[in-house]
């Protein structure tokens, strides 16, 4: 019965360790399912982050792109407003340099004059003012209106006060000298009286 007992109790350790193989092996293959699976979706996550870093890059790229263009089409649009500019206002240092030949034909034919001589000498001097008038007006030259209105200080340049109750506090009421703009921009603003 010894015999039969150990036996047995070998067998049940035999049995027993079977057991204890059989889930270890359960258990292992169980485990390396799993970690099996967790690499997987390792792999997958790391498919996935680099995906998404791939689009990030992308639109970062996209993104620069688009700046460069709007940059270049800015770069454009202000080459192209500064060369009508250009157009625009190419005359404007010969017509600035011309202004004070008008002022001085102005104070010229102002003068009273007596003798025949004199006055033949003005009727051409009329006639080369009237043509450079005209020229300097096909070109854009305009003067700039001051008497009588209301004084505004981006055409007008206020050099002496008077007061006069025939006319409104704040008007012109006398232009001491011509102003003149091309197209839009002030060339030389009128020198006025202004009454308070």
């Amino acid at each position: 019965m010894t015999e039969k007992g150990q036996t047995s109790e070998e067998m049940e350790t035999e049995i027993s360790e079977q057991q204890d193989e059989a889930v270890t092996a359960d258990t292992v293959q169980d485990e390396a399912v799993e970690v099996e699976e967790q690499v997987t979706l390792t792999e997958e996550e790391l498919k996935d982050a680099e995906i998404e870093e791939l689009k990030a890059k992308l639109q970062d790229e996209e993104n620069r792109r688009l700046r460069v263009l709007a940059d270049l089409d800015n770069a454009r649009r202000r080459a192209t407003l500064d060369k009508e500019a250009l157009q625009k206002y190419r005359s404007q240092e010969v017509l600035t340099n011309l202004v004070p030949v008008l002022d001085n034909f102005e104070r010229g034919l102002s003068v009273k004059v007596e003798s025949d001589d004199a006055k033949s000498l003005l009727t051409g001097m009329e006639m080369v003012y009237r043509s450079l008038e005209e020229a300097l007006k096909s070109s854009g030259l305009t003067e700039i209106e001051a008497a009588g209105i209301e004084f505004d200080p981006n055409y007008h340049q206020a050099v002496m006060t008077d007061s006069d109750e025939n006319f409104p506090s704040g008007s012109v009421l006398e232009v001491l000298q011509k102003g003149y703009t091309l197209k839009d921009r002030v060339l030389r603003p009128a020198m006025v009286k202004v009454n308070e």
